[in-house]
């Protein structure tokens, strides 16, 4: 539903993307996932046609953003991160409103917005002015303006930002209803929110392409990784153990992710094709005893979304390329 090939965007000297593509699938939930400057906001901001890349294109619904952005924007649905509203407005005037702007008139108008009305849960206050309600009902105001015009393309930027768990659970299961018969972008640094949420992530480091793929495909690259935590007695003998550990045949990375008081973690990946986990176990355990290490931690890591973004954060993009599910 969504297709970006090649997406390059400048500021200046910043380069927010280089070369970056991915595909959105129809009727699933994509997450868009990085750190601060990572080039998630730009993404969106070229999908929704608010930027236009230096080079590079976007097609939404087959649709070429470049040739007829009008018909793009008809296609897509968008909630920015502070979604603006008229807090003396009530709810279901600015809901009318915003239908008025998508040209919708008479019996037309008020059955978006009572469909919208309906769909967000906003039954119990749609009469009352939007800047006396709290933020999750403003988020969910601002979820019922982005379906009006019933799209088939949900584009939603932070839509957890600012809320406490009860409202996170809420507009968790509020975006999944809304998903039902749409594809659905979503950007958040909200990890967990990302992973209970979304069918398949996108993620970027530095404006490149770390992965892309489903997400149970992703988490499955993290069963070859264990996780080993030791104490040391100094810190060169940390790094000459690390570096044996390195060097033991099958073993791919060794990414170090904690230290305190002479404590370290280590995430090792290894190829099952080349040693076996019983025979890594027992050469890691041979290096930190040769180092004089009190072996605190040696298992196999529980795959989630946060060690593997971690470990790409850490791999940087270019390596993570190689290894990302089309």
């Amino acid at each position: 539903m969504i297709e970006a090939r090649n997406l390059q965007k400048s500021y200046g000297r910043v380069h927010a993307l280089a070369g970056v593509s991915f595909d959105v699938p129809p009727g699933q939930v994509t997450g868009l996932l990085g750190a601060n400057g990572a080039g998630k906001s730009t993404t969106i901001r070229i999908i929704t046609g608010y930027t236009v890349p230096d080079a590079g294109w976007v097609r939404v619904g087959g649709v070429l953003a470049s040739r007829d952005p009008i018909r793009v924007r008809q296609h897509i649905g968008y909630l920015p991160e502070s979604a603006p509203t008229y807090g003396e407005m009530p709810v279901e005037a600015l809901l009318g409103f915003r239908a008025s702007l998508h040209g919708l008139r008479g019996k037309a108008r008020k059955a978006a917005v009572d469909k919208a009305v309906d769909a967000c849960v906003l039954q119990s206050v749609r009469r009352r002015r939007v800047g006396q309600l709290s933020k999750g009902y403003k988020q969910r105001v601002g979820l019922a303006t982005a379906i009006l015009h019933d799209p088939p393309v949900l584009v939603l930027d932070e839509p957890s930002n600012g809320l406490d768990p009860g409202q996170i659970t809420e507009t968790r299961s509020l975006i999944r209803r809304l998903a039902e018969g749409r594809t659905v972008l979503v950007s958040s640094h909200i990890l967990p929110e990302i992973e209970r949420t979304c069918d398949r992530v996108v993620i970027l480091a530095r404006g490149r392409l770390c992965a892309q793929g489903p997400l149970e495909e992703l988490l499955a690259q993290g069963d070859h990784e264990l996780v080993c935590e030791a104490r040391f007695q100094t810190e060169p003998s940390a790094k000459e153990a690390a570096r044996a550990v390195g060097a033991i045949a099958g073993v791919g990375t060794v990414l170090p992710r904690e230290m305190d008081d002479g404590v370290e973690r280590w995430h090792v990946g290894f190829d099952p094709a080349t040693i076996g986990e019983g025979d890594l176990r027992k050469a890691i355990g041979s290096n930190l005893a040769a180092a004089g290490a009190e072996v605190r931690l040696l298992e196999r890591e529980k795959a989630s979304l946060e060690s593997l973004f971690l470990r790409l954060m850490e791999q940087g993009p270019d390596a993570a390329q190689a290894g990302s599910a089309a």
